[in-house]
């Protein structure tokens, strides 16, 4: 399965927002972090999310069985390890 996650903090709101809009991904709470997960590719766009770079570029907190294949202006994909 891979898992991100993100820091649950108001900036940030925005990222699990517009990933849980993919039926494959499911997201979940542990502690102060949102749990992004999927089968697969997780793929969230940041003109979706409406997130300033700043906030975008450190939205990552962690990952479990995942990689970043992806993450610029115009996207996060992770991808499974």
């Amino acid at each position: 399965m891979t898992t991100l996650f993100v820091l649950d903090v108001p900036e940030n709101l925005a990222v699990p927002k517009v990933a849980a809009e993919d039926p494959a991904v499911r997201v979940d709470r542990l502690g102060p972090y949102f749990v992004i997960s999927a089968p697969g590719t997780i793929t969230v766009d940041r003109r979706a999310t409406g997130c300033r770079h700043a906030v975008w570029y450190s939205c990552i907190a962690g990952l479990t069985d995942a990689r970043v294949a992806q993450h610029d202006k115009d996207a996060l994909r992770v991808v499974p390890a």
